[in-house]
């Protein structure tokens, strides 16, 4: 697998505080990397040493596999949450000047912007300041900017703040085209439903330290509970409960005896559920019976509250 962005062993001190301990972890090349934590986790400090804003007090980050030096500034591509358009600027006149920040030539960056402003519908925003658009219209063009120069990496945190669901989700469709082509992303949110819909990997930081990472469908498997949605037709469906309840943990249940419809959630004391449904099958007709994988919000949470009993 290569690896776009390597962090070893990284931490930053700010006086007293320790924003972060002893960090490593590697974005693998064409995907897309949830870094997520609470607030106050370190995520923003590492953000900020890999952008050079900042630098470690001791460790290594590489970048393409060489240590990260000023001229992969212009690599890399970084939408902050905070964002940063001077607001009596005209729209166009800032693109391009931020462009050309980037290293492009005016003409190249020119014709980059049209192709931009015209795949997000916003040709004739040009000539506005950036006090007339709204914040979410302010966001595209700060997107804009961010992916404008075709950077190896770019960094996006909470890049859907701002957007109605009609705009996120155009957002989200462009952030996996640029995967499609190539472009390695960090992706830093709060929003899980996000994270599930876009991310491969995930680094889980807490209190300064990685606690969790990994590729997110192996750590969903690492974090299942062998907890089983299931839904029989029966017509005796609180006797079976009661009697089901003797043996094994029952919760969510809900019965129907209009329809015959019983529905539960059951957990299962080991990953063989053949006596289970062999059980089942005897006493009612089963009309489903589903796994429960942990979602990202799941893990999220477990994992932080398991750090926390243990410290």
């Amino acid at each position: 697998m290569s690896i776009i962005l390597a962090a070893e062993q990284v931490s930053k001190q700010f006086g007293s505080h320790t924003a972060l301990n002893k960090v490593s972890l590697e974005i693998p090349k064409n995907s897309i990397y949830g870094l997520l934590g609470p607030n106050g986790a370190g995520k923003t400090t590492l953000i900020r040493i890999i952008n050079q804003i900042t630098y470690p007090d001791s460790g290594s980050v590489y970048f393409d596999g060489e240590p990260l030096q000023p001229k992969h500034i212009a690599m890399i591509g970084y939408l902050p949450e905070e964002r940063g358009l001077y607001k009596s600027m005209k729209v166009g006149e800032q693109a391009l000047y931020l462009a050309q920040l980037k290293g492009m030539g005016k003409a190249e960056a020119k014709q980059k912007l049209k192709f931009w402003f015209d795949r997000l519908d916003i040709g004739d925003w040009w000539n506005k300041k950036i006090q007339e658009l709204s914040k979410g219209m302010a966001q595209k063009i700060q997107f804009i900017v961010t992916v404008l120069h075709q950077p190896k990496l770019l960094i996006f945190d909470e890049p859907f703040s701002g957007f109605d669901p009609i705009n996120a989700n155009i957002i989200k469709d462009e952030i996996l085209k640029l995967r499609e082509q190539g472009t390695s992303i960090i992706f830093s949110t709060h929003r899980m439903e996000s994270v599930e819909e876009l991310c491969e990997y995930i680094a889980l930081l807490h209190n300064s330290e990685k606690i969790l990472d990994g590729k997110l469908s192996e750590i969903k498997r690492a974090y299942k509970n062998n907890i089983f949605k299931v839904g029989l037709e029966t017509e005796n469906g609180d006797d079976l409960l009661k009697e089901l309840a003797l043996t094994f943990q029952i919760s969510d249940t809900t019965y129907d005896p209009q329809d015959r419809q019983l529905n539960f959630r059951v957990q299962l004391p080991s990953d063989d559920t053949r006596d289970f449904l062999a059980h089942i099958a005897a006493r009612a007709s089963i009309n489903n019976f589903l796994e429960t994988i942990p979602s990202a919000n799941d893990i999220f949470i477990q994992t932080i509250q398991r750090k926390n009993l243990d410290e």
